[in-house]
């Protein structure tokens, strides 16, 4: 009997040792990698969201007055006008809102000067009840770039509205929305 007391002490003592060995730091770290390797690959994927939905946008006939407020100051976006119509380009607010290098631009029609490339004051119209540039006196040149911008403002940015003058047909001071 002391025989099989003596065998039964020795493999206790074995399985304490060889748990014992399982459990070291090593075995560990190995372990808490497997599971956390196995629980990213095992988690659910969250839902996808849908893209935030853009606020309906009104076509208006704007004035060269009503167009003016709309310049990016006060929270307002920022809209300009290229041979009539009226571009959102409140994306762009880095180049055309304030302190940016288009910002003159910014709530005036920029017909003239992005055709002529100059980006100076004087290329807007000063009488904002008067009529409307007409652009008659541009060369080819002159119009070939406008027609450009004009393309590259169609392809980037949201038509909002047409340019009017003051007294046209359709023009409201109030900036009225026009009617379907």
């Amino acid at each position: 009997m002391d025989y099989v007391q003596q065998r039964v002490a020795q493999a206790a003592s074995n399985t304490d040792a060889s748990s014992s060995s399982l459990f070291t730091p090593l075995n560990a770290i190995l372990l808490s990698l497997l599971l956390y390797t196995a629980y990213t690959f095992l988690k659910p994927t969250p839902p996808p969201s849908l893209p935030r939905e853009e606020p309906a946008t009104v076509f208006r006939t704007f004035t060269p007055r009503t167009l003016l407020p709309y310049n990016g100051e006060n929270g307002m976006p920022v809209y300009l006008a290229v041979r009539g119509r009226v571009f959102d380009v409140t994306r762009g607010r880095n180049f055309y809102g304030p302190g940016g290098p288009y910002a003159n631009f910014a709530g005036r029609d920029a017909s003239r000067g992005l055709a002529c490339g100059s980006f100076d004051e004087d290329m807007l119209t000063k009488d904002l009840d008067g009529p409307l540039d007409t652009l008659a006196d541009l060369g080819a040149e002159e119009m070939e770039a406008l027609r450009g911008w004009e393309e590259r403002f169609e392809e980037k940015y949201l038509v909002v509205g047409r340019l009017v003058a003051v007294g046209e047909e359709g023009a409201r001071e109030d900036g009225g929305q026009e009617k379907a």
